[in-house]
């Protein structure tokens, strides 16, 4: 009997759209991160060829989640009706915050922490569900179960629950299961320069200067060409089968993380200003040579997993906490002790 796969991986080809330059992403002192990538078909003395990182893991995983959430109406989008979310309201007049689909942490942000269900704090709530006691390990499986009830998405993202011992024993940790990003191969800088123009003032005065706005200021800036754009995606299918959530469960994770890297790729990406591209070919397959479901496909089987896995899906409905903003203790005041 032949293995099922471990993993599924995608490579897709992008292009800019106007023109040749793109943006990439760029880190504080830093700018561009590039590095060097071996190729030892291409002789002697040319197998390093210079790169960079156009979009990061961490930047992909925002892209790819924010496919499912609609903006404009602050909640899941249609083909995810039904799925369990946190939702964030404030507690004074119960207007949307916040939710474990956008905020950075997920599951453990300190927006779903701090607030409270039906009078309870997430924090004992959430330890309840995971099964999180002292001195007591909790299989992986049943951790799985109870983010499954809570928000599937954390288990194709990811989601540490890095709460002190005494509030999350264990601190469980639940890595990502679909990870992507965009490279770009064998890279040349493009150094651009251009003005701020003031067309006011024009020059330094004692009312006001650069630092305030004012005044006709240079700057540069650099830009980049590439031989090649890569988007990679790495979907760990062990990872999610080992759950066990059943066919059931399995399958409809596996159809969202899907449907996430079918959403991304079938609409433009224009990931920052100067940064606009669209694939080389219109079909995606992965490097088996199996097609890509589109969207609509996808949200077939999205809809029909959901069906079959009500059970764990503990209703479906968004879980609706309340938070308040509270002062902080100072530290001389948790300090029995401490000098005033």
């Amino acid at each position: 009997m032949t293995a099922p796969p471990s993993r599924q991986l995608i490579d897709v080809g992008l292009r800019p759209v106007n023109g040749s330059r793109f943006q990439p992403t760029g880190f504080p002192d830093i700018g561009a991160a590039t590095f060097a990538r071996f190729e030892p078909d291409r002789g002697e003395g040319k197998e390093w060829v210079d790169c960079l990182v156009l979009e990061s893991p961490q930047s992909m995983a925002n892209r790819l989640e924010g496919t499912a959430w609609d903006d404009a109406g602050d909640d899941q989008v249609g083909a995810f009706a039904g799925l369990p979310y946190v939702r964030v309201v404030h507690a004074d007049d119960g207007e949307y915050l916040t939710s474990s689909r956008t905020e950075a942490h997920r599951l453990a942000s300190a927006f779903i922490k701090d607030a409270e269900l039906d009078g309870t704090s997430m924090k004992a709530v959430i330890r309840h569900r995971l099964g999180l006691r002292d001195d007591r390990p909790v299989a992986p499986r049943t951790i799985a179960r109870a983010v499954m009830g809570l928000d599937p998405f954390c288990l194709v993202h990811g989601v540490f629950f890095a709460e002190k011992a005494d509030t999350w024993p264990g601190q469980p940790r639940i890595v990502r299961a679909l990870s992507g990003q965009i490279e770009a191969i064998e890279v040349r800088p493009a150094h651009l320069g251009g003005v701020k123009r003031d067309h006011v003032r024009h020059g330094i005065s004692d009312t006001g200067g650069s630092a305030e706005g004012y005044g006709t200021i240079p700057y540069h800036r650099t830009e980049w060409a590439a031989r090649t754009i890569l988007a990679s995606f790495n979907l760990d299918l062990a990872q999610i089968r080992s759950y066990g959530l059943g066919e059931d469960g399995t399958a409809l994770l596996v159809a969202i993380a899907r449907w996430e890297v079918a959403a991304l790729l079938a609409q433009p990406l224009r990931l920052r200003t100067a940064c606009d591209l669209e694939r080389v070919s219109g079909e995606v397959v992965d490097r088996t040579g199996q097609p890509l479901p589109t969207p609509e496909a996808l949200e077939a089987e999205v809809r029909s997993g959901i069906a079959a896995c009500a059970d764990l899906l503990g209703g479906g409905d968004p879980i609706v906490v309340h938070w308040r903003a509270t002062k902080k203790a100072k530290k001389d005041q948790a300090q029995p002790g401490a000098p005033a």
